[in-house]
Formats: C-alpha cells, structure tokens, sequence
C-alpha cells in the first residue's frame, strides 16, 4: 500500500490502469482531454501489479482499475471521476488546483 502512495504522490495526476481495461482508456482519455499529462501505471505490465493492485483494492477501489489520484490524494475510479465530470467543473478545478493544468 506505501508503494501505491508514494507513486500516486509522484506526478500531479497519476491513474493506475490495466491494459486490456476499457474504463481506464476512457478515464485517461478523459484527463488527457483537459491538457493534463498523467502518469499511468500498467498493472498488468508490471513485476509487482498484482500486489500494487491488492494494495488498490484494500484503499477502497472496487474494482481495483481505474485508480485515479489528483494532487497526491486517491479520487476514486471511473465512478468518481465521470461523476466529478458531470458535476460543472469539479475535475477541472481539482486539475488546476494539482497543477496538472493551467488556466
């Protein structure tokens, strides 16, 4: 789980994804749309997944991918985020407020 953390806390938009996972395009495609660069971890790309997907799991994401942190803190999934962008300008505001992007 400290692992999870401090990767979500490297980069103003980090969103931990599964290649073969439609909702996490989306989602990236999404953050992507507003000028943000995230980072984006692969789970299934990489040696340690399962267990940094476990780690996902147990900080509340159901199912664990998309994961989505903004500004170092754990948004939630595709849920959240479709629902922050939904709601006016909610993504966009946490966006500038992370400096993922700039007005």
């Amino acid at each position: 789980m400290e692992r999870v953390m401090k990767l979500g806390a490297e980069s103003p938009v980090v969103i931990f994804t599964k290649s073969s996972c439609c909702m996490s395009h989306s989602i990236e495609t999404l953050i992507r749309s507003f000028g943000a660069n995230p980072t984006v971890y692969d789970l299934d790309e990489l040696p340690n997944g399962r267990e940094m997907e476990k780690a996902l799991v147990e900080l509340g994401c159901q199912p664990s991918v998309p994961a989505v942190f903004i500004g170092k803190e754990l948004v939630g999934g595709s849920n959240e985020i479709m629902s922050l962008n939904l709601r006016g300008n909610k993504l966009k505001q946490l966006l500038i407020k992370a400096n993922a992007i700039w007005v």
